[in-house]
């Protein structure tokens, strides 16, 4: 089963990663233009300031980028979106643990503040959550389509149990540990039967 086939696409987690994306997506986005709005060298290191972040020409391409790349994620959903935020997320955690170690010299070439980092480590946070939700638990709901895939016999007995009860049937379901009658075991392919 490929990623995308794990979530339909009118599950309510489709609907968090998309707005989680395009919601952050558009926060970079806005950074960046007011960052080429001000004309910033691209270079530079001098301690601009936009939105009470220090910036430069390139931070703000950075982030439009991201941004532009994130809208893109919630425009299309689902576990791209999901995938997406959770990228995005880890790489400004890891931007703003490289950028603690780097800002009074040379290599801060972005032009990197205590402020940035913050936002960074918040940020990344913001979509990182948003990536996460709903995939990463020990206590997800039995419908949600992670944990069926994690739980593929469980979710195959609780399925045949849902139909038996919609169709009326009264076949008693099999032990725990056995799969249902019908189904396919691990090692049998279709053709095997």
């Amino acid at each position: 089963m490929k990623l995308s086939e794990e979530l339909p696409v009118d599950h309510t987690l489709a609907t968090v990663y998309r707005y989680g994306a395009a919601f952050c997506g558009l926060t970079l986005l806005v950074f960046g233009v007011l960052g080429f709005a001000d004309e910033l060298s691209p270079f530079s290191t001098d301690g601009e300031n936009v939105a009470g972040l220090s910036t430069n020409g390139l931070l703000s391409l950075i982030s439009v980028l991201v941004g532009l790349a994130l809208i893109v994620g919630g425009i299309v959903g689902g576990n791209f979106a999901s995938t997406l935020n959770m990228v995005v997320g880890t790489l400004f955690l890891l931007s703003g643990f490289a950028h603690i170690f780097i800002l009074d010299k040379p290599a801060n070439f972005l032009d990197f503040g205590m402020t940035n980092v913050m936002f960074s480590f918040v940020m990344g946070l913001i979509i990182l959550t948003f990536g996460m939700y709903g995939r990463v638990s020990s206590k997800l709901p039995h419908d949600n389509p992670y944990w069926r895939r994690r739980h593929a016999r469980q979710a195959a007995r609780e399925s045949l149990a849902a139909r038996r009860r919609q169709h009326g049937g009264a076949q008693p379901l099999p032990p725990a540990g056995q799969a249902p009658r019908g189904a396919l075991t691990a090692t049998e392919t279709p053709s095997e039967r």
